[in-house]
């Protein structure tokens, strides 16, 4: 299933939702730019590392807030921005740019949070805005429950198109 669009129309122009994708869409350009080894420096560097928490560098707890604008791959990137792109628009046009921006950014620390919390000794390297869109898909189901999706469901080679309650 695709979410193609929602049928509530924003009021305002989503500049916040706007921002938001071309801050990812930099740091991902810059991410596909780096030599390989580059790449896994700056990985290392702003990538969160749960173990990295407790290490004693303080310059490690940003990371919970660098890791949510960088992404593993395409896919990663297309889709977290796709649904971002899709859904932010009607809860920043409910909560206003500067709420929305601080309401996305608590979702992705409290995310990256979890993530440590679960897996306090990793040393795995944690990047992406999931638990940020993750934020932003809950407050639109909680704020517009009785939404419809467009959603496109492929079916071997026949699209589909229906609508979906949210």
């Amino acid at each position: 299933m695709l979410p193609l669009r929602d049928t509530i129309r924003s009021r305002h122009f989503p500049v916040m939702t706007w921002l938001l994708v071309a801050a990812n869409a930099v740091v991902f350009i810059f991410e596909l730019l780096l030599a390989p080894q580059e790449r896994g420096m700056f990985m290392n560097t702003f990538a969160l590392v749960p173990a990295e928490l407790f290490s004693g560098n303080m310059f490690a707890w940003f990371t919970l807030l660098s890791a949510m604008f960088m992404h593993g791959g395409w896919f990663h990137f297309l889709s977290n921005m796709w649904v971002l792109f899709v859904f932010g628009d009607n809860v920043e046009d409910r909560m206003g740019p500067i709420p929305y921006l601080i309401f996305y950014l608590l979702g992705g620390t409290a995310a990256g949070l979890l993530q440590v919390a679960v897996f306090p000794g990793s040393q795995l390297p944690v990047v992406g805005a999931s638990g940020a869109i993750a934020a932003v898909l809950g407050a639109y189901l909680f704020l517009f429950p009785g939404a419809r999706v467009v959603t496109l469901i492929p079916i071997f080679i026949f699209p589909w198109i229906v609508q979906v309650r949210a």
